[in-house]
């Protein structure tokens, strides 16, 4: 596997893969590595001639200081994992590497209100700092596609989002959240969690099958208030949970009962015993 800490470098060595008439598959991570990233490196892999895995804990999307100097830093287990996985090149660049222009933000997208609900409502300008760095290493490294995870899931709303705003010529490929044997989605953060804690974190899933089981049951507001009690009487404090259907357009809207359009339980909570914020979805129907 190649490593490269420069942007300089990189662009080369892609520019030969490029004339050689190489597909390129682009993995973007914060680090941290678990079998969900392994498994987007796997597809990519499937799909792709050229994989380049980044890890770059991005400063800009932390709305919170502190959450971002907790972020957890792996880059040797990292490495040896992506080593394993035979991944071909990791771009682990410097924050002076990837912002030689400063942290302030010199440029907006237009997201429209997709920015505005559930993760952009309590985390304003994360979305903005996500459009940045993905903007940047998009243009750095020209990929054929982009492989990202559902368990972000207005994430990939956004980023998909971004490349029409910005005519790229980049196919987003989303792949399945994928979950521990007891159903705990895969995160990063889940490493701050002790055991007890983590086993607590297990009332999220828990909640997002009840749901899918009792969506016939009455408005959607009703059975997502009760699941929203019943985190609350479980140690969590619940930013949102909401049943959201996709539109074509690629926005969000908030049905009271079962359409047409793809159906998502989406939720956000903080465990707060830990004080770790984690986020799930599950397609409904």
């Amino acid at each position: 596997m190649y490593l490269f800490k420069r942007k300089d470098d990189l662009e080369r060595h892609l520019s030969v893969a490029r004339k050689a008439g190489k597909r390129i598959g682009f993995v973007p991570t914060m680090g941290a590595l678990h079998e969900g990233h392994l498994s987007l490196i796997a597809a990519a892999k499937k799909n792709s001639d050229v994989v380049v895995c980044s890890i770059f804990v991005n400063p800009t999307q932390f709305n919170d200081p502190a959450d971002f100097e907790k972020y957890p830093v792996t880059i040797n287990e990292d490495i040896t994992k992506l080593t394993a996985a035979e991944n071909d090149i990791l771009f682990l660049p410097s924050v002076q590497e990837m912002y030689p222009e400063g942290l302030a933000a010199d440029i907006h997208y237009d997201f429209g209100e997709l920015e505005t609900v559930l993760e952009g409502a309590h985390r304003p300008g994360h979305f903005q700092g996500v459009g940045r760095i993905v903007h940047k290493l998009l243009d750095l490294v020209q990929p054929d596609k982009l492989f990202m995870g559902q368990k972000d899931f207005q994430q990939c709303l956004i980023i998909n989002r971004l490349i029409k705003v910005l005519q790229l010529k980049v196919e987003l490929v989303i792949c399945d959240t994928l979950r521990e044997t007891d159903g705990l989605a895969m995160s990063s953060r889940n490493l701050r969690l002790n055991p007890a804690e983590r086993q607590n974190a297990l009332h999220i899933y828990k909640e997002l099958i009840w749901l899918k089981g009792h969506l016939q049951e009455a408005a959607f507001p009703e059975i997502t208030g009760k699941a929203i009690n019943e985190l609350k009487n479980n140690g969590f404090d619940v930013d949102y949970l909401e049943m959201v259907s996709i539109l074509e357009d690629g926005n969000i809207a908030f049905p009271h009962q079962v359409g047409k359009e793809p159906l998502f339980a989406v939720v956000a909570a903080r465990e707060l015993s830990s004080n770790v914020r984690l986020i799930d979805n599950m397609q409904m129907n």
